[in-house]
């Protein structure tokens, strides 16, 4: 799949990113997807360009880019449990930057930009995350009901705004938890939470994953974790005829 290296206007200047589509000049849905806190790196293009093989037009932004362009911390090749303390100091204060006002402002510019494309069709589009990027990605799916069809979260905070955010979704939603961040007994509690708010849903526990799952530039990468992701994912896409 091709990979078109872009800039993305913002209220706050230019976000740098990338997008994968097929090359056979029609128009595909659409589909934002948040890197996880480590960002855009070999493995990110090549997860959208899987996602893009299957008929997506797949659009990676950088949400760190006030801090600057990709990559903008040193990151080695693989990010074994010996460079994770070090390389989360780094991340955090970029972390906690990041507030949730500035994530609704991007979500804006991002989902502009991507139903803009030429390549994208009309209709309402899908948003996927990883990690602290599956936060983002319930949070733009809230904020903009009706535009967003479809939402995935894997190994990702998403109880971290509390149930409310839960009632503003329309989205058809999936999440997958890694065992490793949630207990059988949270994950019951967060299913109550999700179905009291008439969220069309999936959310279940990976087996054997640990945080970081899908990632396998990783430590923490599963083989059968990221397969499940691609089964679930793909089920949740091809299920939401709106974004068709």
């Amino acid at each position: 799949m091709p990979i078109k290296t872009l800039q993305i206007p913002t209220a706050d200047g230019q976000a740098d990113g990338f997008a994968a589509c097929p090359d056979d000049g029609e128009r595909h849905p659409g589909v934002l997807m948040y890197p996880d806190g480590f960002g855009i790196r070999p493995v990110l293009r090549e997860m959208a360009d899987e996602l893009a093989r299957h008929g997506y037009y797949v659009l990676v932004p950088n949400f760190f880019y006030r801090h600057g362009p990709t990559p903008v911390i040193e990151l080695p090749e693989y990010i074994g449990e010996e460079d994770r303390a070090r390389v989360m100091a780094d991340l955090m204060p970029l972390i906690e930057a990041h507030t949730v006002e500035r994530v609704l402002s991007d979500a804006d510019a991002y989902l502009k930009f991507l139903t803009d494309q030429p390549e994208v069709g009309a209709g309402p589009v899908a948003v996927t995350g990883y990690c602290i990027g599956g936060l983002l990605a319930m949070r733009t799916a809230a904020a903009h009901p009706g535009r967003v069809a479809a939402v995935a979260a894997f190994h990702a905070p998403v109880g971290a705004d509390g149930p409310g955010l839960f009632a503003e979704l329309t989205a058809q939603v999936h999440l997958g938890h890694a065992e490793g961040d949630l207990t059988p007994e949270g994950l019951a509690e967060l299913n109550r939470s999700l179905d009291a708010a008439g969220v069309d849903h999936t959310s279940e526990i990976y087996p054997g994953t640990a945080h970081g799952f899908t990632m396998a530039d990783t430590d923490a990468f599963s083989p059968s974790g990221l397969e499940r992701h691609w089964d679930r994912l793909l089920a949740l896409l091809e299920g939401a005829p709106t974004i068709k």
